[in-house]
């Protein structure tokens, strides 16, 4: 049997929910084109939430590894792109930490890219009706920290796939922020499910516009 690992963060911020999780729980069990998918929560804090993950790529052995994360503000769905070796964090974490300009990895590269076909699961999101774009800032949060760390990781296991996916506010949280985007759950959910698929069936990423000017 081969696995999907879905990942998605507990909740942080002050918020009472992340739709990271709270979306990956909906595809627990899933069966996508021969693959099942495993849905698992990660803490919201350094360092503990990769010891997380290396448990949860050890016991479950995937095939491919998508982590989701939130960003609050943002409009669509995020298909990140890089994940770059740094820690900056604006706020503590969940358990009061707050690194400032240190590396996830010491001596590690400066970046690692997505091995996901990042484009192709932007273009199939998008003709399901679903806003979605290419990112190229994880940010300097936990979610880059992982990013980051599950792609060196990843360096150690041939064949296997991974990379990261933001997505916005849900409505219930959007109440709470004035003038901020937000996304219904079943959309996140189907989003996710789509990035699943279309990494399933693409070896080759597509060309196509997806850069930005600033």
């Amino acid at each position: 049997m081969e696995t999907v690992l879905l990942t998605g963060f507990s909740p942080f911020g002050g918020e009472t929910v992340n739709p990271s999780y709270e979306a990956a729980k909906r595809l627990q069990g899933k069966w996508v084109h021969g693959y099942q998918v495993v849905a698992e929560e990660l803490p919201t804090a350094f360092g503990r939430s990769l010891e997380r993950l290396w448990q949860l790529i050890d016991y479950h052995q995937p095939r491919i590894v998508i982590c989701a994360g939130q960003a609050g503000g943002r409009d669509s769905v995020s298909i990140e792109r890089v994940a770059l070796n740094i820690i900056d964090a604006r706020i503590p974490d969940n358990e009061g930490q707050q690194p400032i300009d240190t590396p996830v990895v010491e001596g590690g590269p400066a970046a690692y890219w997505s091995s996901l076909p990042v484009k192709a699961i932007v273009k199939r999101i998008r003709e399901e009706g679903i806003p979605a774009h290419v990112s190229h800032t994880a940010g300097t949060f936990v979610c880059n920290h992982v990013f980051y760390g599950l792609m060196h990781r990843l360096q150690q296991e041939k064949g296997v796939r991974g990379g990261f996916i933001h997505i916005p506010f849900s409505p219930e949280q959007a109440v709470h922020h004035p003038g901020q985007p937000s996304m219904h759950l079943d959309l996140i959910v189907r989003a996710l499910e789509v990035a699943i698929e279309t990494t399933i069936r693409t070896e080759e990423d597509i060309r196509e516009a997806g850069g930005t000017i600033s």
